[in-house]
């Protein structure tokens, strides 16, 4: 018997399709880790702490994101963050988080095996988000380093703006994202939508 857990996304079970016509790809980023920080943002120490361990400053202006060599913070208020770190690494950033921390009021909650990452990616992502969500993305007012909290198709997603093309990841529950995924098919089917592994 293997002593190694077999790990499976919550995509998984959705078969990759090749569209030559598709204007729109769809992809999962499994497996990343992701850290919920709750602290002061008022406190200079307590930033200082979060940059020396993530190696770049926590974004504390409203809906923006900060990155780093293989991390993204996303602000989702005033005194919350989520940390969304390369694979297999979310327990050693979280330990060297709560070691830097340790003397302050603030939590450190590792909610990994909650939540999982959609990409869009295409022409048409805007028109697509559209038919299930209520924030304007256009993008004079929704650009490359912001993110949102919000709904799409009743689905709780915080959503972040990666490139022109337009890309955008989309953070959601696990439990949520084969729904989500189901709905991106169905709402995509005039624009032909290419599933990516």
């Amino acid at each position: 018997m293997s002593d190694e857990t077999r790990q499976d996304s919550p995509l998984s079970q959705f078969a990759v399709e090749s569209n030559d016509q598709a204007v729109l790809q769809i992809s999962e980023r499994p497996f990343h880790g992701h850290i919920n920080l709750r602290g002061d943002s008022g406190d200079d120490v307590f930033l200082e702490m979060v940059k020396r361990v993530l190696g770049f400053e926590l974004p504390i202006a409203p809906n923006t994101v900060s990155r780093g060599t293989g991390l993204v913070t996303l602000w989702l208020g005033p005194d919350e963050w989520q940390i969304i770190t390369p694979p297999k690494s979310e327990s050693t950033i979280a330990a060297a988080l709560e070691d830097a921390l340790n003397d302050m009021f603030c939590s450190v909650t590792d909610q990994t095996g909650g939540q999982t990452v959609i990409r869009l990616s295409g022409s048409k992502t805007r028109d697509l988000l559209a038919k299930g969500c209520t924030l304007d993305l256009h993008p004079r007012f929704f650009v490359r380093g912001q993110c949102a909290q919000t709904l799409v198709a009743k689905a709780m997603v915080t959503i972040i703006y990666v490139d022109d093309t337009p890309t955008f990841n989309l953070v959601v529950r696990r439990s949520f994202a084969d729904y989500l995924q189901v709905w991106f098919q169905d709402a995509s089917r005039e624009y032909g939508l290419l599933i990516q592994s």
